[in-house]
């Protein structure tokens, strides 16, 4: 078909999820797509620098965003190797994949064998001074008590109440699984978040022999095995640059669009308003942008599905990183990862030494690390100006780790209302705004059906999957 005979398709954002999206309909054929990113760059939360030295020693590869995605969900790991990424891709460094729990003041290893919150080798957990005895029988009960019987959502701090006990929430679920979504536990989904725990749950009795049976079927992995984090050796934002070359559509940068209209009647029937008063038709729209922002846009029109569409919360969250001369350290902490329970009372909610993390992000004489703020935690310190919020998080690491040195470099990121809260019943409500949307408008991105690159990935290719069969039905 050529492409002036093809549906007129227009995606508003250029995010990982807005530019998935486009490479998946050009993978069906389809090129008649117009994407509109009100910002100078593409990418969205995916944001690489390379920064220089001072005293030119080389350079730092500092992420302002994720820093990696989940192996584990295939879609990410799919679209990296569909772009001719493979030889790009890399590991962990194995030597320091633990993750560490603040406990007591004092970083302790997280035992061998918990998975997020589920105990898979009781020994180790046994062992960790982590959890009191009592806390640890506790979580050894969900091997007796008997499943939950109703089908309905519930928060992410219920269910592991309910299968592990209060001490496994505060030390481990809550800094390691709502940490991941900045999200506060009493109301997270655990269905929209979390959902191989329900069905471990449902299928087995108890979310322990439900996680060991999945663990026993998928047996030992062939060949070359991933760690559970991967990322790029030039950056998370080589996934952004690499689409961005091999799509053959329009992008248009620093283009907002004002305005969306929707009449059925017309032969389009849609009509955006960019921010230079330029008319655009469109037989499908997709929103691959916050969900205030799609609200704004449909809210003349779509009054309901607005009012929705503004329900769903989000919370600000910011990174600081400083690069230091690893001679200058006192760090006898030898990880990757740091996570912060809130019972510890701390400003800051992880920490990763991005240069143990990944290989290539700082020159083998130097440390770079991240720590985080912001979120449902502690929203009050992202008030603080650059300055002020460097020193408090070198403050806070002098009081975790006794770090003391002078760092060499420093950069500080915010993102501003930009992860979203996935609240107990996300699901429900998504299904009853996506009946809400006409024909040919969809939603995609972080906001409506899962957080994270490997999620974004999979709602891109569900939201040109959806658009294919739109048209082919209307072309049968």
């Amino acid at each position: 078909m050529d492409v002036a005979d093809q549906p007129r398709i227009a995606i508003i954002g250029g995010g990982i999820a807005g530019l998935s999206t486009a490479w998946y309909l050009q993978q069906q054929g389809l090129t008649n797509i117009q994407l509109f990113e009100r910002d100078q760059r593409l990418g969205g939360k995916l944001r690489t620098s390379h920064v220089a030295l001072p005293d030119g020693a080389g350079e730092l590869l500092v992420e302002a965003g994720p820093d990696a995605f989940i192996s584990q969900k295939p879609w990410g790991l799919q679209l990296a190797r569909e772009l001719g990424l493979e030889d790009q891709l890399i590991s962990t460094e194995p030597a320091r994949h633990k993750v560490f729990v603040l406990h007591r003041g004092k970083p302790e290893p997280l035992p061998d064998g918990i998975n997020l919150v589920v105990p898979t080798e009781f020994w180790p957990l046994l062992r960790t001074p982590i959890l009191s005895l009592p806390g640890k029988l506790r979580m050894l009960l969900d091997l007796v008590l008997p499943a939950r019987q109703s089908n309905t959502d519930e928060s992410l701090a219920d269910f592991v109440r309910r299968r592990f006990g209060a001490e496994a929430l505060d030390k481990l679920a809550e800094p390691l699984m709502a940490g991941i979504h900045n999200a506060e536990s009493d109301r997270q989904s655990l269905e929209a978040t979390f959902p191989r725990f329900i069905e471990a749950e449902r299928s087995h009795g108890s979310v322990i022999r439900g996680i060991l049976a999945a663990k026993l079927k998928a047996g030992k992995p062939k060949g070359q095995q991933l760690s559970p984090f991967i990322s790029l050796r030039g950056g998370i934002e080589q996934l952004i640059t690499a689409l961005v070359e091999q799509l053959n559509v329009e992008i248009r940068t620093n283009c907002g669009v004002q305005a969306l209209r929707y009449d059925p009647t017309n032969a389009s029937a849609y009509q955006l308003t960019l921010d230079d008063g330029t008319k655009i038709d469109a037989d499908a729209v997709v929103l691959a942008v916050p969900s205030f922002v799609a609200a704004e846009l449909v809210a003349p029109w779509a009054e309901a599905l607005a009012e929705r569409l503004k329900a769903i919360r989000y919370v600000s969250t910011g990174t600081v990183s400083l690069a230091f001369r690893r001679s200058e350290t006192n760090m006898a902490f030898d990880s990757y990862g740091l996570v912060i329970p809130r019972s510890e009372y701390r400003l800051i909610n992880a920490v990763t030494i991005n240069s143990r993390k990944f290989a290539g992000r700082a020159p083998a004489d130097y440390m770079l690390l991240r720590a985080f703020v912001g979120g449902s935690k502690h929203p009050e310190v992202l008030r603080l100006d650059d300055q002020a919020l460097t020193q408090l998080v070198r403050d806070q690491l002098k009081s975790i780790f006794g770090l003391t040195a002078e760092p060499i470099w420093s950069g500080v990121a915010r993102w501003n209302e930009a992860n979203p809260q996935y609240d107990v019943g996300h699901f429900q409500r998504m299904d009853q705004l996506e009946a809400l949307c006409p024909e040919g408008l969809l939603l995609c991105g972080s906001g409506f059906r899962g957080v994270g690159i490997p999620d974004c990935v999979r709602q891109g290719q569900a939201t040109a999957q959806a658009i294919s069969q739109l048209f082919a039905l209307a072309n049968a």
